[in-house]
């Protein structure tokens, strides 16, 4: 079984796929070849995109007429460093204004929180349902949700809804989220009944790492860490998720780095990173810190122990980036300085450039913006 997934950046393509293209699959991928160029934020001229993607004049004509009419792109004012002898060539970026995402976060604690965004995720208008200790997230809250935020847009302009939700995802079934207590839930097909929209489901630290591929500072080829209720991780090769065999690739949190005498972990094993490495551990070790500076000595340790079980992904990859993504009292200078000098002791090597560990640059909105970029990935692929 192939252990990734369609790639996430634009152009979008399978992997591998080597059988003759037919005319629609042409046409998905000079769509994606163009949208990928303007993606987030570029702005090219028709004949620019020719020479970029090695599209006939006739050819980018066509394809960025229709995606013009679609909405998924605009004339943004014209190329001013083209020669003064000849007509000025009309740039085109990404159309904000006329299509729409449905967004839901379903990976935070006592909230579930909606948005209706652009084609870059960013949020037009936003809705939040705030949970009791008592209270659990069911598909009914979801579909209230979906079905307030929908009211005020016309439905044409709705190109899907996406929906960040933690746990094992597996094409829009979620298999098994132990924070929500779902098993075996085909949230995609369900949704797609109600409302007749597209509907993608998919991690929500997948979709975090997606936001911040675009709109962060992630490279091309990245692990992406979520420090929360628990700890989750996403890998990105060469713009390409990896899923894993079984849907369950950035289960980071379940490596055991003392299985004889580490803590008991609800999966059955000893010391898996998630009984050390997770906020409420993190903060109720630094509770019983006797002095501030045995706090601190907390903070170096858990950076410590993630460095820990990051050094084998990381040689084996060869990745050069690590993004870590947390509530800023864990995930500060300390926990990052003690993880990167962990992680440069164990994996410095004359054959591994150095890896840097740094701290998310996409703010608490970063799981919708990844839900809304997923949705424009399976949009992009469909047409």
């Amino acid at each position: 079984m192939n252990s990734y997934a369609n790639t996430i950046s634009f152009p979008l393509h399978t992997p591998g796929r080597t059988a003759k293209a037919s005319p629609a699959d042409v046409r998905r991928n000079n769509r994606s070849l163009v949208f990928g160029l303007l993606f987030p934020n570029g702005q090219l001229s028709r004949a620019e995109l020719g020479r970029q993607t090695g599209l006939s004049r006739v050819a980018i004509s066509g394809v960025a007429n229709g995606m013009l009419e679609e909405g998924l792109i605009c004339e943004s004012g014209y190329d001013a460093s083209a020669s003064a002898k000849g007509k000025r060539g009309t740039l085109l970026s990404i159309d904000t204004t006329r299509l729409h995402i449905i967004s839901v976060d379903l990976s935070q604690e006592h909230l579930v929180q909606g948005a209706v965004t652009d084609l870059l995720g960013t949020p037009q208008q936003r809705m939040e349902m705030a949970l009791g200790p008592d209270n659990d997230i069911n598909a009914d809250m979801i579909v209230q949700l979906v079905d307030q935020l929908r009211t005020d847009i016309d439905s044409d302009a709705i190109i899907g809804i996406g929906i960040a939700v933690t746990g094992v995802v597996e094409d829009g079934v979620i298999r098994e989220s132990t924070v929500l207590g779902w098993h075996d839930l085909d949230l995609q097909s369900m949704l797609e009944r109600r409302f007749g929209f597209p509907v993608t489901v998919s991690n929500d630290v997948v979709c975090s790492m997606l936001a911040e591929r675009f709109f962060g500072k992630g490279d091309k080829s990245m692990i992406f860490i979520k420090i929360d209720r628990g700890i989750g991780a996403a890998t990105l090769i060469d713009d390409v998720t990896v899923i894993g065999q079984n849907h369950a690739g950035g289960e980071i949190g379940h490596i055991s780095l003392d299985p004889e005498h580490g803590r008991p972990c609800p999966c059955g094993k000893r010391g898996c990173l998630e009984t050390t490495v997770t906020s409420p551990v993190i903060r109720d070790r630094i509770r019983h810190a006797g002095t501030p500076e045995q706090q601190l000595d907390v903070i170096r340790a858990s950076g410590e122990e993630l460095a820990s079980a990051l050094a084998m992904p990381i040689g084996l990859m060869d990745i050069n980036d690590v993004c870590v993504y947390g509530p800023p009292d864990i995930v500060n200078e300390t926990f990052l300085e003690a993880t990167q000098r962990r992680i440069d002791k164990v994996t410095s090597s004359q054959f591994h450039k150095h890896t840097t560990i740094r701290r998310c640059q996409v703010g608490s909105d970063i799981a919708l913006r990844g839900s809304a970029i997923d949705v424009i990935r399976h949009y992009i692929e469909a047409k």
